[in-house]
């Protein structure tokens, strides 16, 4: 057995008996697999990986890494951009085998396992009518994206995933399990509402559903050269749109199926639509959309889980992914330009830009009654360099950068924390902007040395007594 660093045979074997999981180190055989996350362009080597079972070995390996001043990262699906829930020579805990999906139909309620993907949740809800707001593409975990805040298909119409958080179990740094709620630990449960993983391990997530079967929606796109014109409309539109009707902005290149043959290779700006009230209505919505010509149009009446999984072929683990962000509250026309220049030039067939609007009900949440201090603005906006060729790390890289660049001065100030790669404290200061110090209190009262520290990171500050 190769033990990690600093630590015996006799103290890893300890520990493994002490847990009903399975601890995998850099000798085993199935080690190679198990350190991969979604973003390949993150390599990584943690001298152990703890396969969780159940709550119990969460708090084992917490003090297990705690007690030995191991470097911990957490891993529910291992989608985060910058590749946080993996780290060298570290502790992963590794949350895939607490994976379970509870719905009560009374309460309109579902219970999902820290360690469970979207995909799951939408698979047990949908035969009751019934579905969670999330994101767009149905691999991505559900503990990262809702500690982040969860933008998605049905933000307009329910808000973000952490405006429909009822309640959560949380593993502290102490080892301890907690259940926050409204009433149970305020404090921890307004700072998970956004804060990332910054405060424990969620072992649980209990989440408020809405009545939702079938949705209307599917791309439309236009040739890049129309993006100032349809940006510019899409803009004026939106802003007189039901709450139903979501539609998040791209530029993007058609990289192959599932799309016609003839759209192959070639640059498209577009809109993704997701109507989620009255289809009968659905028509008459779309009317004024489909008025401006799309050169491809595909919107047609789903299940809800179908859209969620619509882009999940095309977006398969083990991609290279280089990511930035920031808030918006205007698309001007100087934007557009940028956007035509820099969506003229996309490097490689799997990158593209987003712009996801934070209207409707997420806007109607106070911008201080979760971490999520951007409730002002209009769109949440994320470039990224796709390529699966690790040769092309560099040129997704530098595009990414330099098309932020020239979109950074036009934006609010910071960005989407799941958006973001390890950018530094400033990035994360202005990103959690007037909630910044408050969420520094509470990580000081739970986790007072940071050893929850691979995210974006909230430094605990000294308190007086």
């Amino acid at each position: 057995m190769r033990t990690i660093k600093n630590l015996s045979k006799q103290e890893v074997e300890q520990f493994e008996s002490s847990i009903r999981g399975t601890i995998i180190l850099q000798d085993h055989p199935q080690y190679d697999q198990s350190r991969r996350i979604y973003n390949a362009m993150i390599q990584k080597y943690p001298g152990m990986i703890v396969k969780c079972t159940d709550v119990a070995d969460v708090q084992q390996a917490v003090l297990f890494g705690k007690n030995n001043n191991l470097i911990i990262a957490v891993r529910g699906g291992g989608h985060n951009g910058g590749g946080f829930g993996i780290c060298d020579g570290g502790m992963v805990i590794d949350l895939s085998g607490l994976k379970y999906v509870r719905v009560n139909t009374k309460e309109k309620t579902v219970r999902v396992g820290g360690g469970n993907i979207w995909a799951e949740v939408d698979h047990a809800t949908h035969p009751y009518g019934l579905a969670v707001p999330a994101g767009i593409v149905s691999t991505t975990g559900v503990g990262g994206l809702t500690l982040g805040g969860g933008i998605g298909h049905l933000t307009r119409n329910f808000g973000l995933t952490i405006d429909n958080l009822l309640e959560a179990d949380m593993v502290l740094a102490d080892g301890s399990l907690v259940t926050v709620n409204k009433d149970d630990y305020p404090d921890l449960f307004w700072a998970i509402r956004g804060g990332g993983g910054n405060f424990g391990i969620v072992t649980s997530f209990k989440f408020k559903a809405h009545h939702l079967s079938n949705v209307f929606g599917g791309p439309t796109l236009w040739p890049i050269e129309k993006t100032e014109e349809i940006m510019a409309w899409y803009h004026d539109f939106m802003l007189d749109a039901p709450d139903e009707l979501n539609g998040f902005f791209v530029t993007m290149i058609v990289p192959g199926p599932p799309f016609p043959e003839h759209l192959h290779m070639k640059k498209f700006c577009g809109v993704v639509w997701c109507y989620s009230g009255d289809l009968e209505k659905a028509t008459e919505i779309f009317e004024p959309i489909l008025a401006k010509n799309p050169f491809f149009e595909h919107v047609f009446q789903m299940p809800y889980p179908a859209i969620q999984g619509m882009f999940d072929g095309l977006l398969p683990p083990g991609l290279q992914w280089y990511w930035r962000a920031d808030f918006f509250n205007e698309l001007t026309p100087e934007m557009g330009k940028e956007h035509l220049k820099f969506g003229s030039n996309i490097p490689t067939a799997l990158s593209q830009m987003h712009l996801y609007p934070l209207s409707g009900a997420a806007s109607r949440v106070g911008d201080t009654e979760t971490p999520w201090a951007y409730r002002d603005a209009s769109y949440a906006g994320v470039i990224v360099g796709v390529d699966p060729d690790p040769k092309n790390a560099g040129k997704i890289t530098d595009w990414c950068k330099a098309y932020w660049e020239a979109l950074h001065s036009h934006s609010s100030g910071g960005a989407y924390s799941n958006f973001m790669m390890d950018e530094g404290q400033e990035r994360v200061k202005a990103s959690f902007k007037h909630n910044y110090e408050r969420l520094a209190q509470i990580k000081s009262k739970y986790d007072p040395q940071n050893i929850f520290r691979l995210n974006q990171n909230i430094l605990p500050v000294k308190t007086t007594v």
